[in-house]
C-alpha cells in the first residue's frame, strides 16, 4: 500500500509569485484596482494573440458577462454542453434563459455533426432569427467548452455558426495555452477563435490566481463592454453614477500579481504536462481493458486534465476510485452529466449517448505540474495492481 498522499491537480507555486504579490502590498494596491492587473491582461493579451484581455473575478463571472452581452433574456435558449462542469450552464440561468443540451463527440468536447443536426431539424430560420421549435425560443448563442485541455472541432462549429448567425462563446477555462496546429485556424489559440473566450485561475487550473478568470476577444467594443459592467458600471467615478446595472466581477490586484507570474511559467508547466502524460501512456496503452484519453492531432494541448478511460466489462469505475483512494492517490470520476442535474432535468436535451458512455468509464488520474515521476510510478503500480 502506498502511504504518501498524491492529489489529483494542485498549483505549482515556485516562481515570482511571492515577489509581485509583495510588490502589490507594498504599493497598497490590494483592490480591484492596480498596475498588476493590467500588466496581467497585456500579458495574456499578448500570449494568446488576442486583441485585447479583461480580468475578472472568476471563469464564472466572464461567461456570465460574455451572455449578458449578447442579450440573453427568459425568450431566449443557448446551445451549451451536457459534458462539463456546470459552471458553463449555470450563467445561462442567471440570465432567465433556457438551455439547450447537446451531446459530445470523442474529444468529450461538443459534438458538431449533433449540433447541425439539432439547428437544420428542430429549428427554423426568421428573418435572421433561429427559433427553436419546441417552444418558439429564440436561440441566442452557443457556448462551446474545450474539455480537459482538448480542443472542441472549432472548424465545424464556426461554419455552424456562420451559417446560423449564433455568436460562439468559448469555454476555455481548462485549455489555456492549447492551439491548433493544422487546418484553418493554425496557430489559433482556445478562446480566440469564437466572438469571446473566457479562462479560469481556479486552483486545480494549470495555471491559478488563487480565483479569478480572463475574457479574451478580438472584438474591442465587447471587451469595453464587459470591463464596464465588471467594475458596477461606472460612468462618474468622482460622483458615483451608474448608467447600466453592473456587477462586482473584476478581478484584484493580489490576484492578478500571483497570474502574472504564474503566466510566465505556463510553457514549463505545459511541458511537465506533456511529459507526465507520455510516462502515463507508455504504460497504460499496453495494458488491457484500459487507455488513456488522447486529444487531436491537430493541435498543441496543454495536456491539463488526464482521463483513464475503462472497459466497462472488466473494470467497475467506482471501485477502480475506491482502490486508488485506499492507495492514499486522489482521483475523480467526470462530471455527473448536467443534464441530469436536478436543476436541469426538465430542460431539452438532444440525443445523450456519448456523454452517458464517457461519464460511466473516465476516471481523472493526477496530473499536477509538481508531480514528480517518482509519484506517477506510484499511480502506475496501483493501476498495474488493478
Amino acid at each position: 500500500m502506498n502511504n504518501k498522499f498524491i492529489p489529483l491537480s494542485v498549483p505549482n507555486i515556485k516562481g515570482n509569485e511571492i515577489k509581485y504579490v509583495t510588490e502589490a502590498l507594498e504599493a497598497e494596491w490590494v483592490s480591484t484596482a492596480g498596475a498588476k492587473i493590467e500588466e496581467f491582461e497585456k500579458n495574456m493579451t499578448e500570449y494568446v494573440h488576442s486583441a485585447g484581455a479583461v480580468a475578472c473575478q472568476s471563469g464564472t463571472a466572464g461567461l456570465h458577462l460574455a451572455l449578458h452581452y449578447f442579450g440573453i433574456t427568459e425568450n431566449d435558449a443557448v446551445i451549451v454542453p451536457t459534458l462539463t462542469f456546470i459552471a458553463a450552464v449555470n450563467p445561462v440561468k442567471y440570465e432567465k434563459a433556457q438551455p439547450i443540451f447537446m451531446d459530445c463527440d470523442d474529444s468529450l468536447c461538443m459534438d458538431p455533426i449533433k449540433l447541425r443536426r439539432f439547428l437544420d431539424n428542430e429549428c427554423t430560420k426568421d428573418n435572421g432569427k433561429v427559433i427553436f421549435k419546441q417552444n418558439g425560443k429564440m436561440i441566442k448563442a452557443i457556448v462551446v467548452v474545450h474539455v480537459f485541455g482538448n480542443m472542441a472541432d472549432m472548424e465545424q462549429i464556426m461554419s455552424i455558426a456562420t451559417e446560423y448567425n449564433l455568436p460562439i462563446i468559448e469555454d476555455a477555462t481548462e485549455a489555456l495555452g492549447t492551439y491548433y496546429t493544422a487546418g484553418k485556424y493554425k496557430g489559433k489559440y482556445a478562446g480566440t477563435i469564437g466572438n469571446v473566450g473566457v479562462y479560469s485561475f481556479n486552483g486545480n487550473k494549470i495555471m491559478t490566481t488563487g480565483g479569478g478568470g480572463m475574457i479574451v476577444s478580438n472584438d474591442k467594443e465587447l471587451l469595453e463592454k464587459v470591463r464596464y459592467w465588471s467594475t458596477q458600471s461606472k460612468d462618474d467615478v468622482v460622483n458615483f453614477i451608474h448608467n447600466e446595472i453592473g456587477f462586482n466581477y473584476r478581478m484584484t490586484n493580489v490576484q492578478a500579481a500571483i497570474g502574472v507570474a504564474q503566466l510566465e511559467r505556463l510553457e514549463e508547466f505545459i511541458a511537465i504536462k506533456e511529459r507526465n502524460y507520455l510516462h502515463y501512456k507508455k504504460v497504460i496503452d499496453n495494458m488491457d481493458g484500459m487507455s488513456l484519453l488522447g486529444f487531436r492531432d491537430d493541435v498543441r494541448t496543454n495536456y491539463w486534465f488526464y482521463s483513464l478511460v475503462l472497459d466497462m466489462d472488466k473494470y467497475d469505475k467506482n471501485k477502480v476510485i475506491q482502490n486508488f483512494s485506499a492507495n492514499n492517490i486522489q482521483t475523480r470520476p467526470i462530471w455527473g452529466l448536467i443534464s441530469e442535474q436536478k436543476p436541469y432535468q426538465d430542460e431539452y436535451e438532444y440525443d445523450i449517448t456519448c456523454a452517458k458512455e464517457y461519464y460511466n468509464t473516465i476516471v481523472n488520474i493526477p496530473c499536477s505540474t509538481n508531480l514528480s515521476e517518482a509519484d506517477a510510478d506510484i499511480v502506475l503500480e496501483v493501476i498495474k495492481s488493478m
